[in-house]
């Protein structure tokens, strides 16, 4: 969130798109509202997990007169990707995410696991699993790396400013 604030500094209200059947989201959006709400920022949580219930969300996050929308990661965010960022961009509404297909579709930003490091981890637990460990005795593994991918042809079509510093830092800026 306080990277959104950064990249949107008039933010006062917040919109938080969840899919309430995923088992993980109810945590997922607590975390995002108590980050919210620490920075003094209004949030409106709408439920969406198909095409038609996203444009619904968008429409009614736009009325709402929020600042940004942020989507709470679950599959159908990435498997409407494109369609997400053509209604975030009608509605002139940035976005976040988690991670960087959503932002390669035409998101504004995601910060969040190295799905290609996460793979990587994965192997290291298929080794030991082919070798005789068993699954249960394996350590639960946090991600390792996280990264910052912002879209400049998003930001620069909604009007808005990337700080230099921002790109700098960023693992990946789309040009």
């Amino acid at each position: 969130m306080e990277l959104f604030v950064e990249l949107v500094p008039s933010m006062k209200r917040v919109g938080v798109v969840r899919n309430p059947n995923i088992p993980t989201m109810t945590a997922m959006l607590r975390e995002t509202e108590d980050a919210v709400h620490k920075l003094n920022i209004q949030v409106e949580v709408v439920d969406a997990q198909t095409s038609d219930e996203f444009e619904r969300a968008f429409a009614q996050l736009r009325a709402k007169s929020v600042d940004g929308v942020v989507l709470l990661a679950d599959p159908t965010v990435i498997e409407h990707s494109r369609r997400i960022a053509e209604l975030a961009q009608s509605a002139r509404l940035p976005t976040a995410f988690q991670r960087r297909e959503n932002v390669d579709a035409g998101g504004l930003f995601s910060y969040g696991p190295d799905i290609n490091n996460q793979f990587r981890q994965a192997a290291f637990y298929v080794d030991r699993i082919l070798k005789g460990e068993k699954p249960a005795e394996l350590p639960v593994q946090e991600p390792t790396k996280v990264e910052l991918v912002i879209n400049l042809k998003t930001a620069k079509a909604l009007g808005l400013t990337v700080p230099r510093i921002m790109q700098m830092t960023a693992d990946e800026v789309i040009e």
